[in-house]
């Protein structure tokens, strides 16, 4: 007997089949029977919402016969069927509440847990930029909020801050209501689970228990789950719910900074259940796709890609790739000076700089220390044209100043490595990181080139 949201979502698809193949491909099926669905089931009343009032008048005087036998030879039960619309569903509701409203000091007050906790409908998978850092992560949760069942129940996952596990949890609720529009989705972060759990054992919510709260729920997006660790009743009261929708057939996503067994100061009961679904790490990123992160949210500013140096977008994805907000924050502190500047030029590698020194702790990346200034000390160093050391000579003592000189650019002026390509004659990023990383594999080994990377360090700082 079917019993929960997903399998009533599934059995409505098979009922809809055999009703397109008994009406023989009429054309009339979709506009009556499109966007419909199972709102609810209760012993063998069964009501189907339909997409509008038309709809809902031919379902019910023409083809209600066909749909309950089409429901009967699925289940091998008699159905009674109602048809409503979604207007017909928020009438009946706001006539529920206006009965359940209470009074306080004279006046009516309507007391809800989590009135704030809300999907944000910007946060979809359309905006989540996939990469191979996060694909793993991508894949579990789409598939969570497109398949009901068991399966991967819980989904756990995990990252550092930033790096996007509040965005899928969004997007989660957001493709689950685009499905199922009548569904209740429930994001709260653990902060507010806490909050609202001190509230009812002070009594200060009028409304049903808390543990009731979470009867209706289809889905619960749970973000940070870390916050609650150390908080033994609230803890207690999360073990309930999650408990209760787990045996309801309900789905739960959680987040969290850590993998479940890193959880500190959590019940080893919580922890068990975290890893009885699925796991999955969201790692950093990769360049590469923090580029495409930048485009994308420059294009939803209203900006033109074009406006700005390619240089530019490398160098706030290299810079900022520990964490996508910071990132954001560098793109709104770059389009505020922007904003403000009286000219609309490109955006260069010097403004960009200049621009988000402040969050790079205040220091102003592009002071003080030039790739020129590096080029010649090291052209100094070695006896050797700045020319040669950029050019394309392959002499053993050039490609050593060369490399020296991409090293010393990087770590001083965290320049893109596509920047430090162009300056030494148009190489690509993978053969000035392939320097780089040559050079501080051998500094653990090479004392005359330690020592050489100390002179010019000092030299270039004077």
């Amino acid at each position: 007997m079917v019993t929960t949201l997903t399998e009533m979502t599934r059995l409505w698809d098979k009922t809809l089949k055999n009703i397109k193949a008994r009406l023989n491909g009429d054309p009339s099926f979709d506009y009556f029977f499109g966007n419909s669905y199972i709102y609810d089931k209760n012993g063998s009343e069964v009501t189907i919402v339909a997409s509008n009032k038309v709809a809902k008048a031919v379902i019910q005087n023409k083809y209600i016969e066909l749909v309950t036998s089409c429901l009967n030879e699925l289940e091998d039960d008699e159905f009674d069927i109602k048809v409503v619309t979604e207007e017909d569903i928020q009438a009946a509701r706001k006539e529920a509440t206006s009965k359940n409203e209470v009074k306080v000091e004279g006046s009516k007050k309507k007391f809800e847990y989590f009135e704030n906790s809300t999907v944000n409908p910007k946060l979809t998978f359309d905006s989540f930029v996939v990469g191979d850092f996060n694909k793993d992560a991508h894949k579990a949760a789409l598939y969570v909020a497109k398949n009901g069942g068991s399966l991967f129940n819980p989904l756990f996952i995990y990252s550092h801050s930033g790096l996007g596990k509040t965005h899928l949890l969004h997007a989660i609720g957001n493709e689950f209501k685009s499905r199922v529009p009548d569904a209740k989705v429930l994001y709260i972060a653990a902060n507010d689970f806490v909050e609202a759990y001190i509230k009812f054992v002070k009594g200060e919510t009028e409304s049903n228990s808390l543990k009731d709260y979470f009867k209706d729920v289809d889905i619960l997006l749970f973000d940070d789950v870390q916050f609650m660790s150390g908080k033994v009743k609230t803890e207690e009261m999360f073990f309930y719910v999650y408990q209760q929708l787990i045996n309801s057939g309900k789905r739960i996503i959680i987040t969290s900074d850590r993998q479940p067994n890193e959880l500190k100061g959590l019940e080893d009961r919580l922890i068990t259940r975290f890893t009885q679904g699925l796991t999955v790490k969201i790692n950093e990123p990769d360049t590469e796709t923090c580029v495409e992160i930048l485009k994308k949210m420059i294009v939803e500013n209203g900006l033109k890609i074009e406006k700005f140096e390619s240089n530019v977008i490398y160098f706030l994805a290299e810079t900022f790739s520990r964490d996508v907000r910071e990132l954001q924050g560098a793109l709104n502190a770059l389009m505020f000076d922007c904003i403000n500047s009286e000219d609309d030029k490109t955006i260069t590698l010097d403004v960009a700089m200049k621009a988000v020194s402040a969050i790079k702790g205040g220091k102003d990346i592009s002071s003080q220390i030039t790739e020129q200034k590096i080029l010649n000390a090291v052209a100094d160093y070695y006896n050797i044209p700045v020319s040669e050391i950029t050019g394309k000579g392959r002499n053993a003592q050039v490609i050593v100043a060369r490399h020296l000189a991409m090293y010393l650019i990087r770590n001083n002026l965290d320049v893109p490595l596509k920047r430090i390509g162009e300056i030494f004659g148009g190489r690509d990023h993978t053969t000035v990181m392939s320097a780089i990383t040559k050079v501080d594999k051998e500094l653990k080994t090479d004392e005359q080139l330690s020592l050489a990377i100390k002179d010019l360090e000092a030299k270039i700082k004077e």
